[in-house]
């Protein structure tokens, strides 16, 4: 796939999904799965690589919550793995700081590696090697005004752990894969004291595949 193709794929995929993105984003997106690839050819970072699912799988299905984070400054993103969705966000929206956190020393030197790469509009985007267990100080890791992950760990597990990592008025946001009930997201929220704030259902824009992103915040 060449790079106009990859940024007409983006646009199109961004277009179904409701998110916005700059003109200059697909082209940083390409750079990006290029040293995805590059390095999954030495380090077992994921098993999708084909340039189609790549762009989908990860690059869409992470932009699809860009409109969960907005207003956001700073993101923390648990279970980072080779970087979704952290940073496809951070390439969308510059403004965010990002921290990108996983136990698995491999993946995070390959974070902390592209973090680093020319060209990738990175700057203010971290990776740290640790296990999250719910001790951010201990961890070294800071409280966000998003604490996200994808596929981490079931949701009453990640509900249990991630606020911990919130920020004075911050969110957890919880990407699942096909949509729980809300009477369920909420009373998974009211068990750990916290409110589901938004609960939204979509497809993934070309092979159709069921999604669901929740938000939850402290109860008052």
């Amino acid at each position: 796939m060449d790079n106009a193709r990859f940024a007409d794929r983006i646009q199109e995929g961004c277009r179904a999904l409701g998110v916005t993105v700059a003109e200059d984003v697909p082209g940083r997106l390409f750079r990006l799965m290029g040293e995805l690839l590059k390095w999954n050819a030495k380090v077992n970072l994921t098993a999708i690589t084909a340039p189609d699912e790549v762009l989908e799988k990860h690059f869409l299905d992470s932009l699809a919550v860009l409109p969960e984070v907005e207003g956001a400054a700073t993101v923390l993103d648990v279970g980072a793995g080779a970087g979704f969705p952290g940073l496809p966000l951070k390439i969308a929206r510059e403004s965010l700081s990002v921290t990108l956190v996983d136990a698995v020393g491999k993946k995070v030197g390959y974070l902390k590696a592209v973090v680093t790469t020319p060209g990738l509009g990175l700057v203010g985007t971290k990776g740290v090697h640790t296990r999250a267990e719910g001790k951010p100080e201990a961890e070294g890791l800071p409280r966000a005004d998003r604490v996200v992950a994808r596929a981490f760990m079931d949701l009453p597990d990640w509900l249990d752990l991630a606020p911990a990592y919130l920020a004075p008025g911050g969110r957890v946001v919880a990407m699942l894969g096909k949509a729980l009930p809300e009477p369920e997201l909420r009373a998974q929220a009211e068990q750990r004291g916290l409110v589901l704030v938004t609960a939204r259902a979509y497809r993934l824009p070309f092979s159709g595949a069921e999604r669901q992103v929740a938000s939850f915040a402290r109860a008052e």
